[in-house]
């Protein structure tokens, strides 16, 4: 496996974990973002970075950015995007 396809499995990864939370419970802390370090698939060291924004409008969809990278090596990261919709509440909202 590639160091790009190892940064990606890990983004994915994480971006599932982001995931399992609902709208409401999101959108208490949006916008805000985290860093830490982390390990990937094959077990490389990379920094990991999770962050929940507002897609449009205040208060409405979310949009999830989680971006995987080398610590000296931010610009060759992988980053992944998905939105969590306002009306896709479920039972959380």
């Amino acid at each position: 496996m590639s160091l790009r396809d190892d940064l990606r499995e890990a983004a994915e990864d994480e971006l599932d974990r982001a995931m399992t939370l609902g709208w409401r419970e999101v959108s208490r802390i949006t916008p805000w973002g985290d860093t830490f370090e982390g390990y990937t698939p094959l077990g490389r060291t990379a920094c990991f970075e999770r962050t929940y924004l507002w897609d449009s409008e205040t208060g409405g969809d979310i949009r999830v950015e989680v971006t995987v990278y080398e610590a000296e090596a931010y610009e060759s990261g992988v980053r992944v995007t998905r939105v969590i919709a306002k009306e896709n509440r479920g039972s959380d909202g």
